[in-house]
């Protein structure tokens, strides 16, 4: 069974106040979004933290003895992300190498996650959802 997500992570000033979007769709077809205020950070750290709530939250829907019956898509905008976490780049920050640390030891959970890389357009609904977490604080 599939598990379709669409993360982003957003920062103003970069550093600078900064949020994430998720939106996570079900095998049945249901959505659920989450979006948050992180405080102050970077766009690459809430790129990351992003990507672990929207882990985190999958294996809670569909409950952590069951996470090995599904594949995870993860659809993300930031090229730099996705070449981190697919080992192409290179991790340098301290605080990026932990969030992918803690992004490893969710990902073998599951059946197992594929990090994608899309257009900024086709991310639209994440990239609301952080942004509205954004405009409200």
């Amino acid at each position: 069974m599939i598990i379709k997500i669409h993360t982003d992570g957003a920062s103003r000033g970069n550093p600078g106040p900064a949020s994430i979007g998720v939106v996570i769709e079900l095998p049945d077809g249901t959505i659920k979004t989450y979006h948050q205020a992180l405080g102050i950070a970077t766009n690459n750290y809430a790129e990351y933290q992003a990507i672990i709530v929207a882990l985190e939250k999958v294996k809670s829907i569909v409950g952590k003895t069951n996470t090995k019956k599904y594949s995870i898509k993860l659809y993300l905008d930031s090229e730099l992300a996705q070449k981190q976490l697919t080992g192409i780049y290179e991790l340098k920050d301290e605080a990026i190498q932990k969030a992918f640390i803690k992004i490893w030891n969710l990902r073998i959970k599951f059946g197992s996650v594929d990090f994608i890389h899309i257009r900024r357009e086709l991310n639209k609904q994440a990239d609301a959802l952080a942004n509205k977490a954004l405009d409200q604080n």
